[in-house]
């Protein structure tokens, strides 16, 4: 098995198609405004290349870690050293790839793996950068289940993705 470089890369525009939603001022960007004392003439004069380009940059980034996460014969494939090292593993690990090597390769999977990073990972760092920031737990709720949402699409798509 080796590593999928299309599907982080399809699966990182989620997170630009979910922000586009989720902040949209008849969603949760008038709350989120209020929240961080923005106002839309502020937000206007960000440099919107910059500030997507990287955004897209990142998610590429994080839906690499997510394949990882959610793929679990990419553990199997690195207990024998990688893909450079599939044709001197010893036979047991051909027969484990044969017997389980789509076992579990489905969204629902990675829209599991999703949500759990997102509560235990994801959701623990906003809060814990809220809470120094001095935000409201509704500013870090807004931010929790927008990326609760972006990780389980990303995870659907890198682990359904064969």
């Amino acid at each position: 098995m080796e590593m999928n470089f299309i599907s982080p890369v399809v699966a990182a525009f989620t997170t630009l198609l979910v922000g586009f939603v989720w902040y949209h001022p008849k969603v949760f960007g008038t709350a989120w405004m209020k929240e961080t004392g923005l106002t839309q003439e502020e937000l206007a004069k960000g440099n919107m290349l910059k500030i997507f380009g990287l955004t897209f940059i990142f998610s590429i980034f994080i839906s690499f870690i997510m394949q990882m996460l959610a793929i679990h014969q990419m553990g199997a494939l690195s207990m024998i050293g990688g893909a450079a090292k599939v044709a001197e593993a010893k036979p047991s690990f051909a027969a484990f790839m044969s017997d389980y090597g789509a076992a579990f390769r489905t969204a629902k999977h990675g829209a599991f793996h999703g949500l759990f990073t997102a509560v235990l990972f994801a959701f623990p760092m906003i809060a814990i950068n809220g809470l120094f920031e001095r935000k409201s737990w509704k500013y870090i709720f807004i931010h929790a289940g927008y990326w609760v949402i972006s990780l389980m699409i990303i995870g659907a798509i890198v682990c359904a993705w064969i």
